[in-house]
């Protein structure tokens, strides 16, 4: 097309230097186009506004959205769960009970037998009680957050663990069929003290801390506050830890959207902060006196496996040699184990013997006998 670079007529010219014909801009195409392009320009503005804004300074006012962010525990399969019959999920030889709180919180737990004892006949509750007295080594665990002590990967831990262990395994307020309040992290570690006076007043056996994800950070809170009063389990095992919320939180796959956000210190990280949910693991893990193992699988994607190691390095520098032994056991990422899966490594088994070796060697070197909570 010839264009007479003099005649207005038959010639416009629009930003960026873009020269169409009047005909193409009177065109009906040409207008239809122009009006998408404008709507959905504004739609995509409204929703950047929304989601990198508004939302934003919705979480940064409302303390029960961070709860729900920070916890997930709204995320269950409630409609499924039978929490009365463990047999369901392939675990024989376990009852299900309730433990009410001090503060009037009542928690659902499970006992499940050491596989040695799974083919009792007996199976009342006066049973349980009196055997979980009989001097076996009892695991109490942590569950990270969203779903439920009977979500599949923590029923396939159950299974390794009760090769080692009598097993302990509860819900959290508001997880579960355990009383549905709003939790913290104050309430909450209420809870794991709770679970831990609750079998050290009937065992006669070592109690190890096994826990996981965010379970890690809770245990390690109500262990340190425990220490204050001469108290400490065996043992700990924790899978999947991070040092504290602050670097988790831009880690966590919720938040990963916004991290890149200039506004996201004030509108997520500093409001966490404020309102107590700060989880400081690398704090607790200093004042902690029982030997330490951390697992950890490279390829985890929801706790950075850097976060583990950086939990390690302070435990390094913080802890006393007398406090007990502290190992960083790492898992190749190739393996797929990712945050969940750990449990599924083939030498798993000989890494629980060892660390419960290395404890009680470590528990006669200290006391000159063995430790009885």
């Amino acid at each position: 097309m010839n264009l007479n670079k003099n005649n207005p007529k038959s010639m416009r010219k629009l930003k960026y230097s873009l020269v169409l014909d009047e005909k193409i801009v009177k065109s009906r195409c040409f207008r239809l186009t122009k009006r998408i392009t404008f709507a959905a320009f504004k739609i995509f503005t409204v929703i950047f506004l929304v989601v990198f804004v508004v939302f934003p300074l919705i979480f940064k006012y409302s303390y029960g959205l961070q709860c729900r962010v920070v916890f997930l525990n709204f995320i269950h399969v409630a409609y499924q769960s039978d929490f009365s019959q463990p047999q369901k999920y392939g675990l024989d030889g376990t009852r299900n009970l309730y433990l009410p709180t001090e503060d009037g919180i009542t928690l659902g737990v499970w006992q499940i037998l050491p596989e040695n004892l799974v083919n009792s006949s007996e199976t009342d509750d006066q049973y349980f009680e009196n055997i979980l007295g009989n001097g076996q080594d009892v695991v109490i665990y942590h569950h990270g957050n969203a779903g439920t002590r009977l979500t599949g990967h923590r029923v396939e831990l159950y299974k390794v663990l009760r090769k080692h262990f009598h097993v302990i395994t509860f819900d959290y307020r508001s997880y579960g069929d355990s009383t549905d309040v709003r939790p913290s992290e104050t309430d909450v570690v209420k809870d794991c003290l709770h679970i831990y006076n609750w079998v050290s007043n009937r065992t006669s056996g070592n109690i190890f801390i096994w826990a996981h994800s965010l379970g890690t950070s809770l245990a390690m809170h109500s262990l340190a506050l425990l220490q204050s009063k001469g108290i400490q389990p065996m043992g700990v095992f924790l899978e999947a830890p991070f040092n504290n919320m602050r670097e988790e939180i831009s880690e966590f796959p919720l938040a990963r959207i916004f991290r890149g956000l200039p506004w996201f210190s004030y509108t997520v990280i500093e409001p966490l902060q404020e309102n107590g949910f700060t989880f400081r693991t690398d704090n607790f893990i200093c004042a902690v006196d029982a030997p330490i193992l951390i697992l950890h699988a490279e390829d985890d994607h929801v706790v950075p496996f850097r976060l583990g190691y950086k939990l390690y390095e302070e435990g390094l520098r913080c802890r006393k040699a007398t406090q007990g032994k502290l190992i960083f056991h790492g898992f190749d990422g190739k393996y797929g184990y990712n945050h969940k899966y750990i449990c599924r490594d083939p030498g798993i088994h000989n890494i629980i013997r060892n660390f419960v070796e290395l404890a009680e060697k470590e528990s006669k070197e200290k006391f000159g006998k063995r430790l009885i909570e």
